[in-house]
């Protein structure tokens, strides 16, 4: 049995992987730290034979963990980096070493379901786009800030007072007042952004791209994308499990 674990900017992901376990992904607000209710939840586990970990988040959070899976399994976390050529990647970067773990392993992931030219939109705290060609080349992407950081940023930098409740959007392209103006185009940068991106792939490689969104905010992105889109939410915890033949590190 593996131990899957996945560490974004806000959020962290696990199930367990191998045979007798079912595929179930749970999902918890880090804060910086392992949460109690999380150690709690681990502690009723048997222990993993590996934990394999993508982690985005700082060392703190990465020396946590450890001492954690230390206390409760004796077992050393192994966070994953990356590593060209591996899965048929070929990853853009010049310093492959310097793509975003999570990037990395979306890439590997969607290879493995779909291999043909991908767009990947990864929508959480930050937003990153990813192109891949059907033979596994990689073109690079794009970061931009996320929904959240998109509003905070603006409410921080101008006058506009926040609002008091958390701000909605509805399925209309415009705003009719300052907040849903606000509220929409944040989702729609993205929206527009993936929809430019998607054309671009399209040209480049003369086939129809498989777009697909994956982070927290995925499914608030989608319903105003003008192409075809699939959602998977567990798509970096998927390619952690394509990961598990690595060697230790």
């Amino acid at each position: 049995m593996r131990l899957l674990i996945d560490i974004g900017n806000t959020n962290l992901h696990w199930t367990l992987d191998g045979p007798g376990t079912a595929w179930s992904v749970a999902s918890v607000r880090h804060s910086g730290g392992i949460p109690p209710d999380l150690i709690a939840a681990w502690e009723r586990l048997s222990p993993p034979e590996r934990i394999l970990v993508s982690h985005v988040a700082g060392p703190g959070l990465a020396e946590s963990l450890t001492r954690v899976a230390r206390a409760l399994w004796r077992v050393e976390p192994e966070f994953v980096r990356v590593i060209q050529g591996y899965g048929g990647i070929q990853v853009a970067y010049s310093q492959p070493e310097r793509l975003g773990v999570d990037r990395w392993l979306a890439l590997l992931a969607a290879r493995r379901l779909h291999q043909e030219a991908t767009l990947i939109l990864d929508a959480g705290t930050a937003a990153t786009f990813d192109l891949l060609l059907a033979d596994g080349r990689h073109l690079g992407g794009l970061i931009l800030p996320g929904i959240e950081l998109m509003r905070s940023s603006l409410f921080a930098k101008t006058q506009i007072p926040p609002p008091a409740e958390p701000i909605k959007a509805g399925l209309a392209y415009w705003g009719t007042d300052t907040q849903s103006a606000i509220a929409l185009g944040s989702i729609q940068a993205l929206a527009a952004t993936a929809e430019r991106l998607y054309d671009r792939l399209a040209a480049e490689s003369g086939s129809t791209p498989w777009l697909v969104l994956t982070g927290g905010d995925a499914g608030r992105i989608g319903p105003f994308l003008l192409r075809p889109w699939t959602q998977i939410a567990d798509l970096v915890l998927r390619g952690l499990a394509e990961a598990g033949a690595l060697d230790r590190t």
